[in-house]
């Protein structure tokens, strides 16, 4: 496999990396304040979604990196109570969209009104003016309704009649949706999903979880996460993760997994060059929450699935076999690693 590097970028993937290399690193003495405030924001959370610390983890992540998520679970495993505590804990304003299949994209991002004593047209905003938008079971609504995302999750604006009009900062998209359930449905086109930039499993706890839940949940009083911290601290730790330092070397095995991807005999259409930024931008996240001022391989390889697991399109043979992305994903890092 032939090797690419910023002095060599691939056409469609090296090029695009250059956006996150850092005009300074981050002092040890800030990596680790921000790992601080990430423990006590992970830590509020935890104490109302119990068993899902990596969950939360990949959450902040993709938050602090400006980042969206789309949450994936069976019902009943707090999806949506994890988007509300994150919510609560950050002092963001938050809407919540049930995609249903009769919305309509006005529903969505508002549309203009008459008014009668000024007789003329005025703007009223639709939920998706918030901070942090539940688009509840977003595989529900029609194509034409999901479709109303696209450009607020790319440009952070929404367009009505003609007029621009801007989200508030910072803005997030945590999207929901069963697996399992399909009849009804609208699976989202690989181009919504591509807007997202982690797409985080929620699994079945284990028998001690589900037992420590049943005693928070069904006793007096529920869990309650409370504030943790403002909107602008959160604003400054997005504006940290930006500075982290990316070696050339991390950059290259961004670079090369990516290409990988597209060479696995199970995949038809591998990683696009914004999943290698969500890959690259995930890292800093990762290793800032670890306390580091820069990235390590490690932190590459803990970005990997969130990041890409949903970007990769299967070939007619990877269905029949039954494999799955995850799997496909560790298969490539072994296989870069094996090479190293």
């Amino acid at each position: 496999m032939r090797v690419y590097s910023l002095k060599n970028p691939h056409p469609r993937t090296g090029l695009i990396l250059r956006t996150y290399m850092n005009t300074g690193p981050v002092a040890g003495n800030a990596a680790e304040a921000f790992q601080e405030k990430f423990r006590r924001l992970s830590t509020g959370i935890s104490s109302v979604i119990l068993g899902q610390e990596a969950v939360v983890e990949e959450l902040l992540v993709a938050a602090l990196a400006r980042g969206h998520a789309l949450v994936e679970g069976v019902p009943g495993l707090g999806k949506t109570m994890l988007v509300k505590a994150f919510a609560e804990a950050t002092d963001l304003a938050f809407a919540r969209i049930q995609f249903t299949p009769d919305l309509m994209p006005a529903d969505v991002t508002g549309t203009t009104v008459f008014v009668e004593g000024r007789s003329a047209f005025e703007f009223q905003a639709g939920p998706i003016f918030a901070n942090v938008l539940l688009a509840d079971e977003i595989n529900r609504a029609t194509p034409k309704s999901q479709s109303a995302l696209l450009e607020a999750m790319q440009e952070r604006a929404v367009t009505v009649a003609g007029e621009r009009h801007d989200l508030p900062e910072p803005f997030m998209v945590l999207a929901t949706q069963n697996p399992l359930e399909m009849e009804g449905t609208y699976p989202l086109p690989e181009a919504q999903l591509d807007r997202f930039m982690f797409k985080i499993l929620v699994k079945r706890p284990d028998a001690a979880t589900l037992q420590r839940i049943l005693v928070v949940t069904t006793g007096s009083s529920e869990g309650h996460v409370g504030q943790v911290f403002t909107r602008d601290e959160l604003l400054t730790l997005q504006r940290m993760l930006r500075s982290v330092p990316v070696a050339e070397s991390g950059l290259e095995y961004v670079v090369r997994l990516v290409e990988a991807t597209h060479q696995h005999p199970l995949v038809r259409l591998g990683a696009s060059p914004r999943g290698a930024q969500a890959v690259t931008l995930a890292a800093k996240g990762f290793a800032l929450a670890a306390g580091r001022p820069n990235v390590e391989i490690e932190d590459i390889r803990r970005a990997v699935l969130p990041a890409l697991r949903h970007r990769l399109m299967l070939s007619f043979e990877a269905e029949v076999e039954g494999a799955e992305p995850d799997t496909i994903l560790q298969e490539v890092i072994q296989g870069l690693d094996k090479k190293r």
